[in-house]
């Protein structure tokens, strides 16, 4: 185990697709700054081609991952099997982010129409893909389909112009003051 691979083939395009959850690693620039790391589930993610992934980025209680790509653009995302197999994937890269409106949002977007309230899609442009064994990493069951049934309905419920003043309230800027959305994206 321990192997860079030149690009995301068809098998682990396979393999990713199979994990209910990944993380997502940003960091800002300064020093002082605050690191992120972020879960991400609910099937989300798309792999767009043997360096590009990209997933819908849902409304949240805060905006670290976009504020982050915004400033410097760097991101790693991992993925952890917690079945049988063990296995760690990395793919690191250059994110940016993609807003409603524009045909790559949308394209994302229709890949995944159950997600509710998207605020945007990122986009990854992996320059590194690596994996590991995973040895330390439990093995775990989801229960019934893996989703909790909360981040829908809580969306649903608010529509799209509750979430647009959730968004004004909550991810304008991160943690550390860096500016994320402005209120014309929220």
């Amino acid at each position: 185990m321990g192997a860079i691979f030149e690009a995301i083939d068809d098998k682990l395009a396979r393999w990713i697709a199979r994990q209910p959850m990944f993380f997502v690693a940003t960091a800002p620039l300064a020093a002082d700054g605050h690191v992120n790391v972020s879960p991400r589930g609910l099937d989300c993610l798309s792999v767009l081609d043997e360096h590009t992934v990209a997933w819908v980025d849902l409304t949240g209680s805060g905006a670290e991952t976009i504020a982050h790509l915004r400033e410097n653009g760097r991101i790693c995302l991992m993925f952890a099997s917690v079945d049988q197999q063990p296995r760690i994937v990395r793919l690191h890269g250059r994110g940016r982010v993609v807003l409603a409106g524009d045909e790559l949002f949308d394209d994302v977007a229709a890949r995944h129409p159950a997600l509710i309230g998207p605020r945007a899609v990122i986009v990854v442009d992996v320059d590194r893909i690596s994996d590991s064994c995973g040895w330390g990493v439990p093995r775990m069951q989801l229960v019934d389909d893996g989703e909790r049934g909360i981040m829908g309905p809580w969306a649903e419920k608010k529509g799209p112009e509750g979430l647009a003043r959730y968004r004004a309230q909550k991810n304008l800027e991160s943690l550390d003051g860096l500016p994320a959305l402005t209120l014309d994206e929220v």
